[in-house]
């Protein structure tokens, strides 16, 4: 879902994952199915279970030991949470490049731009030792505000640290329809960003008022 409305931009809330980060690969869930001691016939399975507690973990509702408790059917120890944790890290905290040209046109541009993720409190605090988080206004996390997308009061606050007053004139970028969707009726523009970096360039080029 795009909106193709040509008018002038006050402010963009870009998601991260799907957008600035880069879906995790194969191997990468291979390999936290693997730490998990999951069996490696049935990676499927362990997307669901991994998927099933993951909204209250990423709003903060859920501990590590909570979640991987979850996911796992039982308490992993020490060790093993920290293993899973750190799998979990690199499997979301990958940089796609060729995204980084055009946010550095738009910041050179002066164009405020807000981070908007549903990441749990570890990949939070990794995210913002990034060096595009400078870039960004606010980096706004779900574990730290204690609600994810598409929940209309993640938009809110969003909204409020673009500092524009108009949410008509502020572009909300996302790789999943849904959370576009729930964007568009809070009043903000929205594009349904699908992988090529061209899309959101054009989307963010400065237009007259």
């Amino acid at each position: 879902m795009t909106r193709t409305t040509r008018t002038r931009l006050d402010a963009v809330i870009l998601d991260y994952n799907g957008v600035i980060g880069l879906q995790p690969t194969y191997t990468q869930w291979l390999r936290l199915a693997r730490t998990a001691s999951w069996p490696d016939d049935d990676l499927t399975g362990f997307q669901r279970a991994f998927w099933s507690a993951r909204e209250p973990y990423d709003a903060g509702q859920l501990s590590d030991l909570a979640y991987w408790a979850r996911v796992l059917g039982s308490h992993p120890g020490p060790r093993l949470l920290h293993e899973l944790r750190t799998a979990d890290t690199d499997m979301w905290t990958g940089t796609d490049e060729r995204v980084l040209p055009v946010l550095q046109r738009a910041h050179a541009a002066g164009l405020p731009m807000v981070l908007l993720s549903n990441a749990p409190a570890h990949l939070s605090d990794v995210l913002d030792t990034h060096p595009w988080r400078r870039m960004m206004r606010q980096a706004l996390y779900s574990a730290r505000l204690q609600v994810c997308k598409p929940d209309p009061a993640a938009y809110e606050h969003a909204l409020k640290a673009t500092g524009a007053g108009d949410p008509g004139r502020v572009l909300f970028v996302d790789d999943r329809p849904d959370n576009c969707r729930a964007a568009e009726e809070v009043g903000l523009r929205a594009l349904h960003y699908t992988g090529n970096p061209a899309d959101l360039a054009a989307a963010l080029t400065p237009t007259a008022a």
